[in-house]
């Protein structure tokens, strides 16, 4: 999941970027409104951490742009404003969800995961699909109720693929959700993922779709 985080507080940012891909999401930072709205132009977003107190235009004014275009990227506004009045306004605006600063990083974590499951098609953290179970709060994978080590790629493929269970994912789509702007990928990093997940799943866990992508069957059952 591709997080844009558009915050103008850089060691906030910093630490929060860090934060987020700690946890298995793939984030970008950008520090102000003309950044934000050049990069949902170009797709380059699923979801949008916005603080508030931007230096070229108020966050609200944001906002109201991105909603004009009739965009349904999910939006959760971080920010220092904590009156009931100001987070009235902006849920009234379009966001989904509102966050006052200072905050904990683990309730952030817990409200972009809620967001993010209701882009895919899991329910809750823990996805189940036959003998293999993820949690995605923890990053633990049991095959048959074994224990199995995953790196952090392959923890966010597995992810990804897991909760676009039953939808073709393009070696594109899965590039965009695995790296960060600048991150070197080589032409092959994905079907090498791929390779390796494979030999950690069941047998044709995973589905080579020729000339297009991957897939898993989509038979899961969601838990807490």
């Amino acid at each position: 999941m591709r997080i844009l985080l558009v915050e103008d507080d850089l060691p906030l940012a910093t630490a929060l970027h860090q934060s987020l891909r700690t946890e298995g999401f793939t984030a970008n930072h950008v520090a102000d409104a003309k950044s934000a709205l050049l990069a949902i132009d170009t797709n380059e977003c699923d979801m949008l951490i916005l603080d508030l107190g931007l230096p070229d235009m108020d966050g609200l004014v944001l906002l109201k742009q991105i909603r004009q275009k009739n965009l349904k990227l999910p939006v959760l506004i971080l920010t220092a404003r904590d009156s009931i009045e100001d987070k009235i306004k902006g849920l009234d605006k379009g966001a989904d969800d509102y966050l006052s600063k200072p905050f904990d990083v683990n309730e952030l974590i817990a409200r972009l995961r809620v967001i993010e499951r209701r882009l895919g098609t899991a329910t809750t953290s823990t996805i189940t699909i036959g003998e293999v179970n993820l949690d995605c709060a923890s990053h633990e994978l049991t095959v048959a109720g074994k224990f199995v080590e995953l790196s952090r790629k392959e923890f966010m493929l597995l992810k990804v693929l897991l909760e676009q269970a039953g939808r073709i994912q393009s070696r594109e789509q899965l590039e965009s959700k695995l790296y960060e702007w600048g991150e070197e990928v080589a032409s092959n990093a994905v079907e090498v993922h791929i390779h390796h997940l494979r030999k950690k799943l069941p047998d044709a866990f995973i589905k080579t779709i020729r000339g297009v992508g991957y897939s898993i069957k989509a038979s899961a059952n969601l838990e807490h």
